[in-house]
């Protein structure tokens, strides 16, 4: 896998991520901690995509 084709993969990850925390905090009784997860997991594949992009 080409290093492109992987960040592209991550930028996937990382707006599908985005959806859902979106989708979970729209929704009432959402788990705060679960959507709290979600958001660490989504910051973890940004930094990663930064860090790869440099």
């Amino acid at each position: 896998m080409s290093l492109s084709s992987h960040i592209h993969e991550l930028k996937k990850k990382h707006q599908n991520l985005a959806d859902a925390v979106e989708s979970a905090q729209r929704s009432p009784g959402t788990d705060a901690l679960q959507v709290a997860a979600m958001k660490k997991q989504k910051l973890r594949l940004k930094e990663e995509i930064s860090r790869l992009s440099a």
